[in-house]
């Protein structure tokens, strides 16, 4: 068990500060609009763009992870996102773009990395479990990004905020070095940096009737999650009139959310045994979350605010694990990675298309509350077309879900 939580302590770290690194971003969007007269809403197009690289860098990552070591990738992850957020606080236009395209960079490999370092340290019987625990940094970080930066800006301002968050990247990345001689050991520095086709695993997923619908859900999943993540703070500083302070609590709340449904969800897909029903289930519960998120308004309790705030992030960020294992399942046997790399196109395609999205209907002049409304709809009849499509039949396990993120 100390064998396993030991590497399992480390991954998360990386994961929680890359995350808090992304979301601090959209949590400073006030305050950057406040000062350069820039709308607020126009951080949708930056998400946008750090996903891109993210999905690039990701793909890319597996070669760098064998050349260089899983740790040493990470580390080079953290500083890359660290020269990200400084290039954010110069508050010059042409270098926000330069910020989100590392950001991205930084962003992106940090999963394959750990998953190669928790395929080497964690006991087959207990990698499913591991593996849930490592994926709720992704919440964690985002919690505390809006819990810590709303702080830092009454602090020091959003730039010193910024650098604040850039500076524990660093920090993190050096405190790993005496790591690295202990899990970098099958590092090959003669292995050269081939990238390998990206056709493969796309076919797998394409051709499966059951792996090509569940991809095309995750796509308006995502597009939702991404959205409240990138735009709640905004709305509820900008329509609802609550404080900036007050405002980031409410995205740690919806991150909190997240990270307890990411473990709670996975936990109840295996005991039910049905999981495409509960994708189903959380897509309709995540718009009802939505709809439920428009109607804010300044007299609703603080209270009530974190409660619906908690909802909509425990279904809209809480539903990847049960995802994932379940395109694991799916896959052909011993292709569960690359089933789950073709299906997580899809989803990388929603995270691309929903915040820009958003920024395009507000720029209409749809209000806030309405946009997050219309990006529930489709979410909504995915839920209903998987849990109509589930019937009360089980699909097969035709993978294993074990290998989920060995790739």
């Amino acid at each position: 068990m100390r064998s396993s939580l030991f590497p399992l302590a480390v991954t998360l770290a990386v994961q929680v500060l890359v995350s808090m690194a992304v979301v601090t971003v959209p949590v400073l969007a006030p305050a950057v609009a406040a000062e350069t007269g820039a709308s607020a809403s126009h951080v949708g197009i930056f998400i946008a763009m750090v996903y891109g690289a993210s999905m690039v860098a990701s793909l890319v990552s597996g070669p760098l992870v064998q050349r260089f070591g899983a740790i040493r990738l990470s580390q080079a992850c953290l500083v890359v996102c660290a020269v990200g957020l400084a290039c954010v606080a110069t508050a010059v236009p042409t270098l926000f773009v330069v910020g989100a395209i590392f950001l991205g960079m930084g962003y992106g490999p940090v999963t394959p990395a750990s998953s190669h370092i928790l395929a080497k340290s964690t006991p087959r019987e207990r990698m499913s479990f591991i593996f849930s625990l490592k994926q709720t940094g992704v919440p964690i970080g985002g919690a505390l990004a809006g819990a810590l930066v709303p702080a830092l800006v009454l602090w020091g301002g959003w730039r010193a905020a910024a650098l604040a968050v850039a500076g524990a990247c660093l920090a993190t990345s050096i405190s790993a070095q005496p790591l690295r001689e202990a899990l970098d050991t099958d590092r090959d520095p003669d292995r050269p940096l081939v990238i390998a086709s990206l056709a493969g695993p796309l076919r797998y997923t394409l051709r499966d009737p059951v792996l090509r619908r569940l991809a095309f859900c995750s796509f308006f999943f995502a597009a939702l999650q991404l959205c409240l993540i990138t735009f709640l703070v905004t709305y509820l500083t900008l329509n609802v009139g609550i404080s900036l302070v007050a405002a980031g609590l409410m995205l740690a709340s919806a991150q909190a959310g997240g990270a307890v449904g990411r473990i709670g969800w996975g936990m109840i897909a295996d005991h039910w045994g049905r999981p495409v029903r509960l994708l189903g289930l959380l897509a309709i519960a995540m718009g009802a979350a939505a709809v439920a998120t428009g109607r804010f308004t300044p007299q609703w309790p603080a209270v009530s605010v974190a409660l619906v705030c908690a909802a909509f992030g425990a279904t809209a960020i809480g539903w990847n694990g049960v995802y994932l294992a379940q395109v694991a399942r799916l896959a052909p046997p011993g292709k569960a990675g690359d089933a789950t790399g073709g299906a997580l196109v899809f989803t990388y395609a929603g995270v691309l298309f929903g915040p820009p999205a958003f920024t395009f209907l507000i720029g209409g002049g749809i209000s806030f509350a309405s946009a997050f409304v219309v990006l529930a709809v489709p979410a909504v009849a995915c839920g209903l077309w998987l849990f109509w499509r589930d019937g009360n039949q089980n699909e097969p396990e035709r993978g294993a879900p074990g290998k989920l993120e060995n790739r």
